[in-house]
């Protein structure tokens, strides 16, 4: 392979969770491991100014919650590593599970407190679609929450997830004492630290039955200590690496990201287990990750990452070869040859351009209008990757203009909001009203506020009686177009111009499909095909 050395040093993953259970602050701490930040940002408070790293757009740092997908590259022991912060709220979930589609791993924090959320459930989904690794991250154990074991079980009940401790806690809330790290057999002590650093608070126990037990825990805490490792090895044992790449097996461990405890066992364990980057189906063939030539594809898209430049950024994963600056690369679905000379490497809002980038790595293209997600770059192949999916919104509200003097800036961004992806345009058929697609409800009114604040332009949004949106396609294209022009009131084409059926209820949208049997409904539209 031309470029093993490149590839094996890269590991690319996603950091998801249910909100608030604390992805944005353990991103923060594996940054101060990494060198690329000195000082953690305050995610919730409005009286500090510092705020999170990756949360850049200002309507984030307003509600204090992540709603784009942020990419941060860093370095840590000789690893380049390429981490996704991505949005926990369910309304921005589609935002996530295509970010998922361009990682290698993912790390899936689980509030103590709360146990297993609704959208863990969702985002687990997803990972098992794609038999994603999974390393399971036990947060805010400084607080009352559920018993460990008793959590563990949720997990594995509710996420269908078999789990594998790799350290284990020491009580938990205001009695939390540290945790014992089952593979190196050391004990780390609780001490609250915001820094990114080694403390002394950590001692090598090779024999649990050493008297020094007791005297750094006490004897009621190294008696339970004791009760709970015997019984983890005997139904545990070693870590198989093997099924955790395979996403069989996930590995946990227990800690208190704000207090930057228990996340360096984690960091430590996951440059030695997570997977480099792999090869990746294709329209055409299984892209083999050693190959020679470049490809790569649009995940991401985000206009105004710097609101003074008005620019928009198009995210590429490199999936095979070597990206370079300057360098004329096919653009498959324009079928043109473009090419960038500033490509940029990320650290949230923070950018540096980069002469060249391999597989795993996450490239900042300046886009001038040419990308769409899921577009793919190549050295002149023609395919495409695959499984990168739209799917269809839960909500639907109509796009009314409220200043005419602005419809040109409106229209604009409307066009580019939507190319992000965190919402879908339809244009009705038989008039030109604009209905906007999203997940949930936060969606429109970050809409609403960046039209305004990007781009001058003044909107509100009507509901719309619609349920689900679904594409059509027939091998009759006579009944398609008869289809289309009996249900015109709810019929329209999305931003590629193709037909979607917008169903009023569950019981309209079973009528339309028995009712015509050589249309076929697809709840969701794969890019691309």
């Amino acid at each position: 392979m031309k470029f093993e050395k490149e590839i094996n040093r890269r590991k690319t993953f996603a950091i998801i969770s249910h909100p608030d259970a604390g992805k944005t602050t353990l991103t923060e701490k594996l940054l101060l491991f990494g060198g690329a930040i000195q000082t953690a940002g305050a995610v919730k408070s409005n009286k500090i100014k510092k705020h999170a790293t990756s949360d850049f757009m200002e309507i984030e740092r307003q509600r204090g919650i992540s709603v784009a997908t942020s990419v941060m590259t860093f370095e840590y022991e000789g690893f380049l590593i390429n981490l996704l912060d991505t949005p926990g709220h369910k309304d921005f979930a589609e935002d996530t599970y295509r970010t998922l589609t361009a990682v290698d791993s993912v790390i899936l924090v689980i509030d103590s407190v709360n146990g297993v959320e609704d959208q863990t459930r969702r985002l687990m989904e997803v990972c098992r679609m794609r038999d994603t690794p999974v390393i399971v991250f036990v947060n805010k154990m400084d607080r009352d929450g559920k018993n460990p074991f008793y959590l563990m079980e949720e997990i594995e009940n509710e996420l269908k997830l078999t789990l594998h401790p790799m350290t284990w806690p020491i009580n938990s809330g205001k009695d939390f004492k540290g945790v014992y790290n089952l593979s190196n057999k050391s004990l780390r002590l609780f001490a609250a630290s915001t820094k990114g650093e080694e403390d002394e608070t950590t001692f090598a126990i090779s024999d649990l039955s050493d008297t020094i037990l007791e005297a750094k825990i006490g004897e009621r805490d190294a008696n339970q200590l004791r009760e709970d490792v015997e019984l983890i090895d005997g139904v545990y044992g070693e870590l198989n690496k093997e099924d955790y790449l395979t996403g069989k097996v996930a590995p946990v461990f227990f800690g208190s990201a704000v207090n930057n405890f228990g996340v360096q066992e984690m960091l430590d364990t996951f440059i030695t287990i997570a997977p480099v980057p792999r090869s990746r189906e294709t329209s055409m063939r299984l892209l083999e990750v050693g190959e020679d030539k470049f490809s790569g594809f649009i995940f991401k898209i985000h206009a105004n990452l710097d609101p003074k430049h008005r620019d928009r950024i198009a995210f590429l994963r490199v999936c095979s070869g070597r990206f370079e600056r300057n360098k004329y690369f096919h653009h498959v679905r324009l079928d043109k040859d473009i090419r960038f000379s500033n490509p940029y490497s990320f650290l949230a809002r923070s950018k540096d351009v980069i002469d060249d980038a391999y597989p795993g790595d996450v490239v900042g293209l300046f886009d001038t209008g040419s990308f769409k997600i899921g577009d793919t770059l190549t050295e002149g192949e023609n395919f495409f990757f695959t499984g990168i999916p739209t799917f269809s919104p839960e909500i639907f509200k109509e796009l009314v203009n409220k200043d005419p003097m602005k419809t040109k800036q409106l229209e604009k961004g409307v066009s580019q909001l939507t190319d992000e992806g965190v919402a879908q345009l339809f244009t009705q058929f038989g008039g030109n009203k604009k209905i906007i697609g999203c997940v949930g409800d936060l969606q429109f009114e970050v809409i609403q506020y960046r039209l305004l604040q990007e781009y001058g332009a003044a909107c509100e949004f009507r509901t719309m009686p619609f349920f689900k949106a679904c594409w059509l396609t027939s091998k009759d294209s006579k009944k398609l177009e008869d289809f289309l022009r009996f249900k015109q009131q709810n019929s329209a084409a999305d931003k590629d111009g193709n037909p979607v059926y917008l169903a009023q209820s569950e019981w309209f949208l079973n009528t339309e499909i028995s009712n015509n049997p050589d249309i076929q409904f697809h709840f969701t539209n794969e890019v691309n095909k």
